[in-house]
């Protein structure tokens, strides 16, 4: 505890280059390093290493197999397309040192840094999700254009649970109860985690990462953290380490903090929701918002996009079989991809604001999505739409929650819609579509193994 006190509060995140990494991790005393890349789940793969060795040789080998790991450890089966296989050799990763920060929750002094995939000549790994979300930007600056972002993360506290057949219940607060009822926006049921909340901002602060809000959302135990507009790739890495500080700072209270879209029955699922503007890099004015502040013919073509082509990107938005438990009718989440001013019901909302603040706000993706993937999969519908000028539907006014289903309802639905989108496929590659199908199919056989408490209930006596 003593060594996280001495690093609490004194750190800024990143340095400009290889040069200045030294210096800054001699300056707070750090003896290790945790070199780390987001797989195509969004979990950190990489290896520890002293931080002198580091310093000597930044450059890390790995297998490009990282990449094709299921969420369950396993690898597809042979594929046509698929980028690695697993007796393939090495690719390296190159670290980006604008991520350097410390680790504040690790028992000894210890720094991380968040590393950029290539081949060993010298090429991005096409299928390397920081390395996609690299790619989507990049096609927006070749227009001018330069995208502004700011994800919010929901997510539960759930007491620890070591039995997978049990199921998830909420924890035990400062009062000696757990919640019952729906809190949302409730301050006193936040206040009942308020040590968990204080580690949350410590080691948050100790990173360099930035919360704008912090609420209580619907469900029991159910919290959202809203975080800053910026730019899409610092805005992923964030979410990809507010990921890892909310699951180590709840360890620390003896409870686990869930980003799975739908963890508990009968209570709301989580959603990572995507707000998006288009900024023009000539003049810095928002390209969604004319000089007199009326909505642009850019604004309505980024939205037609969106709804055009997010059922198409469904895979990445919901990306196990259980995110589509969350897509539920009534159940808060959105079901189609209508769109509407300040409505709540819909896929697509337009949120409130000054002609400066106007954005689009993607309340599809659900809290278990890679926020590389997710925020690059959004972007690239809008960038289709704004490309092809494309025309919205009509805004829609009152509940969209009884209209019909415009989402796919199930994995498999999702990842062929996906495949067979020829503006999709020339945007992401053959090689990322062929890959993260496989891994898709291959969970998938996964889950059709588990029988499930609802089968032996309804089937065991009764067929």
């Amino acid at each position: 505890m003593k060594k996280r006190e001495q690093l609490k509060g004194s750190e800024r995140r990143g340095v400009g280059s290889a040069e200045q990494a030294g210096p800054w991790l001699e300056e707070r005393g750090l003896e290790d390093i945790e070199c780390i890349v987001p797989d195509m789940a969004g979990v950190a793969r990489g290896k520890m290493m002293p931080v002198g060795k580091f310093v000597a040789a930044p450059k890390m080998a790995l297998p490009g197999s990282i990449f094709l790991q299921t969420i369950t450890g396993e690898y597809p089966d042979d594929d046509e397309g698929v980028a690695f296989d697993p007796a393939d050799g090495d690719i390296y990763l190159m670290p980006d040192y604008s991520t350097l920060s410390v680790v504040p929750w690790a028992s000894d002094p210890t720094a991380q840094v968040i590393h950029d995939a290539f081949h060993q000549d010298g090429r991005p790994v096409e299928i390397a999700p920081r390395q996609v979300l690299r790619r989507i930007i990049e096609l927006y600056k070749k227009r001018g254009w330069r995208a502004v972002v700011a994800p919010e993360m929901e997510f539960y506290f759930v007491e620890r649970n070591q039995d997978p057949d049990y199921p998830l219940k909420p924890p035990v607060g400062r009062s000696g109860r757990a919640e019952t009822g729906r809190q949302s926006y409730s301050m006193a049921a936040v206040n009942e985690f308020d040590d968990l909340f204080d580690d949350i901002y410590d080691f948050s602060e100790s990173q360099g990462l930035e919360i704008d809000t912090l609420i209580h959302e619907e469900g029991a135990a159910q919290m959202e953290i809203n975080l800053l507009h910026g730019d899409p790739l610092e805005l992923a890495d964030q979410v990809f380490l507010f990921k890892r500080t909310i699951r180590e700072a709840a360890l620390n209270h003896n409870m686990y903090a869930t980003f799975m879209a739908k963890p508990i029955a009968n209570e709301p699922g989580s959603a990572m929701h995507i707000h998006q503007s288009i900024i023009d890099i000539k003049t810095g004015q928002n390209l969604f918002s004319a000089a007199d502040g009326n909505p642009t013919p850019e604004f309505f073509s980024f939205l037609a996009g969106q709804q055009r082509f997010l059922p198409h990107v469904m895979c990445i938005m919901a990306p196990y079989v259980n995110s589509y438990r969350r897509l539920m009718r009534k159940s808060v989440a959105p079901i189609n991809v209508h769109w509407g001013y300040d409505n709540r019901t819909v896929g697509l909302r337009v949120p409130n604001s000054s002609p400066a603040a106007r954005r689009v706000e993607n309340r599809i993706p659900s809290s278990d999505a890679n926020p590389y993937l997710a925020i690059a999969a959004s972007l690239a519908c809008g960038y289709l739409g704004m490309v092809q000028g494309l025309t919205p539907g009509e805004p829609i006014e009152g509940s969209a929650y009884d209209l019909p289903f415009g989402l796919p309802r199930g994995l498999l639905e999702a990842v062929a819609l996906f495949e067979k989108c020829d503006e999709l496929t020339e945007i992401f590659g053959q090689s990322f579509i062929s890959t993260y199908r496989a891994i898709k199919q291959a969970e998938f056989e996964t889950f059709m193994r588990v029988i499930s408490p609802w089968e032996r209930e309804y089937l065991l006596l009764n067929v």
